[in-house]
């Protein structure tokens, strides 16, 4: 049985979908539940099926699931802050950019795009049910060498999915981060110009 989600609302100036408003990135991640693989299948499509330049689709996914050797492959590029917690998420994904196409021609959008096709698979997961933690503290370096990844593809981040876990297994600090009220710098300040 799954723990409650906490209802983590945004405050939003204007109205939004409510699960974008509704979407955010909790720490505390049920280690005893495994993925939902019909779940994750979906998620992993709303990401293929996300924007790109010239439909190139510059990203690759390492799909490591808890219990198997690669998911201990990922816990370990984790730094030790992320490695608390992550490493009881059912499944934990390396997005990687593909920034240079196999002739060498460079794809200088490769970032953005994997940015959408991350933000595609976020909010489909938190729309059915599931939670993501979006992290940059790992080494591409120990991804790279574990994934034997040719040069051209970069690792940019990591991120957890799985059913909400309980707070209270958490680092009291963490515990506090999870129930902190949520803020964002307001739009005004956002937008640099505007006519």
């Amino acid at each position: 049985m799954s723990n409650p989600v906490i209802d983590r609302t945004a405050p939003t100036e204007h109205p939004v979908l409510d699960v974008l408003a509704g979407r955010w990135s909790p720490r505390a991640y049920d280690a005893q539940n495994t993925i939902d693989e019909a779940k994750l299948a979906t998620a992993l499509e709303a990401a293929r099926w996300s924007p790109s330049a010239s439909n190139s689709q510059p990203w690759r996914f390492i799909v490591a699931r808890r219990g198997t050797a690669l998911h201990a492959q990922v816990v370990d590029s984790l730094v030790g802050f992320n490695q608390t917690w992550a490493r009881n998420a059912a499944v934990l994904v390396v997005a990687i950019a593909e920034t240079a196409a196999a002739d060498g021609t460079p794809i200088t959008h490769a970032f953005y795009d994997l940015g959408q096709a991350v933000a595609h698979f976020s909010v489909q997961a938190h729309h059915d049910g599931l939670v993501v933690h979006q992290m940059s503290g790992f080494d591409p370096e120990v991804v790279r060498e574990f994934a034997d990844l040719e040069e051209r593809f970069v690792p940019a981040t990591v991120f957890a999915v799985g059913e909400f876990g309980d707070v209270a297994t958490l680092p009291e600090v963490l515990q506090e981060r999870e129930v902190a009220p949520r803020v964002r710098r307001p739009i005004a300040e956002t937008v640099i110009l505007s006519a």
